[in-house]
C-alpha cells in the first residue's frame, strides 16, 4: 500500500472473505489497489456482483460485519463529496450493465445501474429515442453514478432534471433488502417516492441496482447559436428576454471568465424550417448583436471545464442561484478572484445552476472559495466544491445544509443504521 494512502478500515478476516466468495464466486472478488482509493482512503477488496440478488447478499454480509462500503459505477465522480470516514469494500456495479427492457411504444426504459450512458443512448437510438440528459463523460458514467450524484447539464432547461426523468428504481438497502418504488408508466403517484429520494444521495441510503426512465424522441435536427455580450448585466437581460419569449429553445447557457467577454449559447431542436424560424426570432431579440451559428461541440462546454493539467492548483464548484442573480453572482466571483489574482472561468445555465473553475495556489483557492461560499449563501444560493487540491481535502465540500439536516440524518439512520454506506461523504458528515 502506498505510504500516502490512508488505511482506514476494519480488517476483513479469511472467514468473511470466503463468505463473499461463496456469494459472488472467485471472479466477483478482487484485491483493491492504491488506484482504487477514494481521497486517499484505501479499501481492501472490490466486489463485483453479477446480479441484483448477489449485490444485495454481499451488502447484507458487509452490514452484518460492520464493513464500510463505497458504491462505484464508472468511477468518474468518486472525487465528488467529502472524503469517506473509512473504506473497507468497493462495491462495483459494472457487471450489472444490461438494458433490461426498452418499452419504446410507452417511451420508457428499464436499465441496470452499471450500464454506461453512451451504451444506453445507442440502444435507445435504434428506435429513434433518447434519455434527454447530458451528463459528464457519458462513455464511462453509469446510470447508478449519475443518479447518485444527480448529474445533469444544459438539457434540464427543457426536459427537467433527473428527478423528473426517473419514474422507478430498485435499490439494495444495507440489510440486503431489495426495495423498489415507481414503475414503468409515466404517471405514478402511489407510494413512497424512492426514486427522488436516492437521486443525489451519493449512495448513502442504498445501492441503486436498476432504474426506469421516461424517454423522449430524438430530434430531427439540432442547431446551436452563439451571442457575444458586453458585460454580465447585458447577458442577464438577454437571457431573461429569451426565457420570457416564445422561443422553443432546448438549452441556454452563458460563459464568463477573466480572459474573455461574456457570451450566450442557445440550442434549438426541430425541423429545418422550424430551426430557421427560431433563428430569425433569436436574432430579432438580440438586436444589433451578431448571432452566428456555434459549433455542435458547444454541448461539451461543461466537460471542457474539467480539462486541466494542474489538479493541485484547480478547484471546480457547482453554484446554484436564482436566474435573476446571474450578474450579481459573476460580480462576486470577479471580486473574490481579482483580490487573490486567481484565474477563473464559469458556465451558467438559465435554470440558475452554474459551474465555476478556479486556478491558483491552494492557499488562494481556499480564500476565494470561503469568501464566495459566504457571499453566495447570503443571497440564498449554494456553492458545492466538486474538485479541490489534495491539500484542501479538509475543506467542506457541501457548505451550509440549512434546516434539512436533521431530516436527512433521520432518513439515513432508518435506511442505514450502521452507517456503512459511503460514511461521512454527504452533507453534515452523513
Amino acid at each position: 500500500m502506498d505510504s500516502a494512502t490512508q488505511s482506514s478500515h476494519t480488517a476483513i478476516d479469511s472467514t468473511i472473505r470466503e463468505k463473499f466468495i461463496g456469494i459472488l464466486g472467485t471472479e466477483g472478488l478482487h484485491l483493491a489497489t492504491p488506484a482504487d482509493s477514494v481521497y486517499g482512503v484505501q479499501a481492501q477488496f472490490i466486489l463485483e456482483p453479477a446480479t441484483e440478488s448477489q449485490l444485495a447478499d454481499a451488502l447484507r454480509l458487509a452490514n452484518e460485519s460492520k464493513l464500510a462500503v463505497i458504491p462505484r459505477g464508472g468511477g468518474t465522480k468518486l472525487g465528488w463529496g467529502s472524503p469517506p470516514a473509512r473504506a473497507d469494500i468497493i462495491l462495483s456495479t459494472m457487471r450489472l450493465n444490461r438494458v433490461l427492457e426498452h418499452a419504446w411504444a410507452d417511451l420508457t426504459v428499464t436499465v441496470e445501474a452499471g450500464c454506461n450512458i453512451q451504451t444506453l443512448q445507442e440502444t435507445l437510438a435504434q428506435h429513434g429515442q433518447r434519455l434527454a440528459l447530458d451528463p459528464l463523460w457519458p462513455e464511462k458514467a453509469t446510470v447508478g453514478g449519475i443518479l447518485s450524484t444527480n448529474d445533469s447539464g444544459a438539457l434540464r432547461l427543457r426536459f427537467g432534471a433527473l428527478r423528473d426523468l426517473i419514474i422507478g428504481v430498485t435499490i439494495a438497502l444495507a440489510d440486503g433488502t431489495l426495495a423498489s418504488s415507481g414503475g414503468k408508466v409515466v404517471k405514478n403517484v402511489a407510494g413512497y417516492d424512492l426514486p427522488k429520494l436516492v437521486t443525489g444521495a451519493l449512495g448513502t441510503l442504498g445501492v441503486i441496482t436498476r432504474a426506469v426512465f421516461r424517454l423522449h424522441p430524438l430530434p430531427h435536427n439540432t442547431r446551436w447559436f452563439s451571442i457575444s455580450t458586453a458585460n454580465p448585466e447585458d447577458t442577464q437581460k438577454l437571457v431573461l428576454a429569451i426565457q420570457d419569449s416564445k422561443l422553443a429553445h432546448v438549452a441556454l447557457q452563458t460563459h464568463f471568465g477573466a480572459e474573455a467577454p461574456p457570451s450566450i449559447d442557445v440550442l434549438f431542436e426541430g425541423t429545418e424550417a422550424g430551426l430557421k424560424a427560431q433563428a430569425t426570432q433569436l436574432r430579432a431579440l438580440a438586436g444589433s448583436a451578431q448571432v452566428p451559428e456555434a459549433p455542435r461541440t458547444a454541448w461539451r462546454a461543461r466537460q471542457d471545464l474539467w480539462q486541466f493539467s494542474k489538479p493541485d492548483e484547480t478547484a471546480i464548484a457547482k453554484i446554484s442561484i436564482l436566474p435573476t442573480d446571474f450578474a450579481h453572482t459573476i460580480g462576486l466571483i470577479r471580486r473574490a478572484a481579482v483580490t487573490s489574482h486567481t484565474t477563473w472561468k464559469s458556465l451558467m445555465y438559465a435554470t440558475g445552476l452554474g459551474w465555476l473553475r478556479l486556478e491558483d495556489a491552494s492557499d488562494n483557492l481556499h480564500r476565494v472559495l470561503t469568501t464566495l461560499r459566504a457571499d453566495v449563501e447570503k443571497i440564498g444560493g449554494s456553492l458545492v466544491v466538486l474538485h479541490r487540491p489534495s491539500t484542501l481535502q479538509a475543506f467542506d465540500a457541501w457548505g451550509t445544509p440549512g434546516d434539512s439536516l436533521p431530516l436527512m440524518k433521520s432518513v439515513k439512520r432508518q435506511l442505514d443504521p450502521n452507517n456503512i454506506l459511503n460514511p461521512s461523504r454527504f452533507f453534515g458528515g452523513i
